[in-house]
């Protein structure tokens, strides 16, 4: 979880597994932006343990940069991360250079604005916007326009548990579901094969 702000200081998530195991990454609080917990970090990297060495993965909504980084220091080969806010996007930057992340490339941009620019495959793309944006379908629509996941790639989806599993496109299929409190997540995979 988030350490309380305190003294305008910025908060802070730690890195679960990898090689920046322990490490604290700290972010700026700004409106919407709700870390992805300890414990669903832990639960979606245990899914994704076989599949994230070496994967191009994007992080679309990154927010504190905790599902991106915790990504790269499992091994990923590329890890996007994609930030609309300004100074948070300046924090994943510092955060990068203070791990050394080479793998990671920062962008301060909208997520559907990524997209619409990138010819980029991933293997692995966290979708996890601000729950007052409702984004999840336009990200995932956009995401098959665009072409960017490869064959059987992997999509993260997190969500508020009192709403319906957002519209999403025909051939992702639900590889795991489970509920956290006030938070729903899943992962689904990607089949091109028409």
């Amino acid at each position: 979880m988030a350490k309380q702000n305190k003294n305008n200081r910025p908060s802070e998530v730690r890195v679960i597994a990898g090689q920046w195991r322990g490490r604290k990454i700290a972010f700026t609080e700004v409106e919407g932006l709700r870390p992805t917990s300890d414990r669903i970090r832990e639960t979606l990297f245990n899914w994704l343990q076989e599949v994230v060495g070496q994967s191009r993965c994007l992080d679309l909504f990154a927010g504190s940069g905790a599902l991106g980084f915790e990504a790269a220091s499992r091994g990923a080969e590329l890890v996007t991360l994609v930030e609309a806010n300004r100074e948070v996007a300046k924090q994943l930057e510092t955060t990068s250079h203070k791990l050394s992340a080479d793998s990671c490339q920062i962008h301060n941009r909208s997520a559907i604005d990524y997209l619409d620019g990138t010819t980029q495959k991933y293997d692995i793309v966290f979708v996890d916007p601000p729950y007052k944006a409702g984004m999840w379908s336009q990200v995932a629509e956009k995401m098959v326009e665009k072409a960017i996941l490869s064959d059987n790639a992997h999509i993260y989806l997190e969500y508020p548990s009192h709403i319906n599993l957002p519209v999403l496109p025909a051939q992702w299929r639900i590889v795991k579901d489970k509920k956290a409190g006030a938070v729903r997540y899943c992962l689904l995979q990607n089949n091109n094969e028409e």
